[in-house]
C-alpha cells in the first residue's frame, strides 16, 4: 500500500513536471497558469502544492531538469573531442550554443534567473562546477594548464559559458551574438594553457 502511494507521488512529479515544462516554454513562467496546467494532467493544485511548494517549487525543477540534460549533452558532446582540454572546450562551446534552443533559453537563461535567482547557487549548476573542476585538476597536474588555484580556474571557466548563455538568451539576435560569445570564450579559456594553442 505504502509503495503504490510512493509510486503514484512519483508520478505526479513526473506528470506535472512534464506539463510544467510545455507551459513554461510556451507562455513563459509569468503567464503560465497553475490552474490549467494541474487541469490538463487530471491533477489538483493540491498535488503541486504537495510535491513543490509552490509555483516556484515546481519552477526549480523544471530548471533543475533542462539544465541537467544540458551538461548531460555537453558531456556526451566533449566524450568524443579529443584530451582533456578538447573535451572541455568541446563542453563549454557545446553549453553555450544550447542558448540557441528557445526552451533552454526561456526557461533556464531568462525566467530560471528571474525567478530562482542567481544560476551559479543551483544544485544543476555545482554539479556542472565539480565536473569541470575535476578536469582542470587533471588538467593542472597534466601540465597542460598553468599552475593556478583549480576551482578559481573552473568557476571563471563555468561562469563564462553560463554568462555567454545568458547573453545569447537575452539578444536580439542570438545567431549574430553566438559566434561572438564562443569565440571569446575560447580565448580566455585558452590564457590558462601552460602553451597557448
Amino acid at each position: 500500500m505504502a509503495n503504490r502511494r510512493l509510486e503514484m507521488m512519483e508520478e505526479n512529479r513526473v506528470k506535472l513536471i512534464a506539463a510544467a515544462r510545455k507551459a513554461f516554454a510556451d507562455k513563459g513562467y509569468s503567464a503560465a497558469s497553475m490552474d490549467d496546467l494541474t487541469a490538463d494532467v487530471g491533477l489538483t493544485r493540491g498535488a503541486l502544492y504537495h510535491n513543490f511548494g509552490d509555483k516556484r517549487g515546481l519552477l526549480a525543477a523544471v530548471v533543475d531538469q533542462i539544465d541537467s540534460e544540458m551538461a548531460l549533452r555537453a558531456q556526451e558532446i566533449g566524450a568524443g573531442a579529443g584530451d582533456d582540454w578538447q573535451c572541455l572546450m568541446a563542453e563549454g562551446v557545446a553549453y553555450i550554443e544550447m542558448a540557441l534552443d528557445p526552451e533552454v533559453q526561456r526557461i533556464v537563461l531568462r525566467d530560471g534567473p528571474a525567478v530562482l535567482g542567481d544560476p551559479s547557487q543551483w544544485p544543476s549548476q555545482s554539479s556542472c562546477l565539480q565536473a569541470t573542476l575535476r578536469t582542470v585538476e587533471r588538467l593542472i597536474s597534466q601540465e597542460v594548464l598553468k599552475p593556478v588555484d583549480a576551482e578559481a580556474a573552473a568557476r571563471l571557466l563555468s561562469g563564462a559559458a553560463l554568462n555567454a548563455a545568458l547573453w545569447i538568451a537575452a539578444s536580439d539576435d542570438p545567431q549574430d551574438v553566438l559566434p561572438k560569445a564562443v569565440e571569446a570564450f575560447q580565448s580566455l579559456a585558452t590564457g590558462l594553457l601552460v602553451r597557448p594553442a
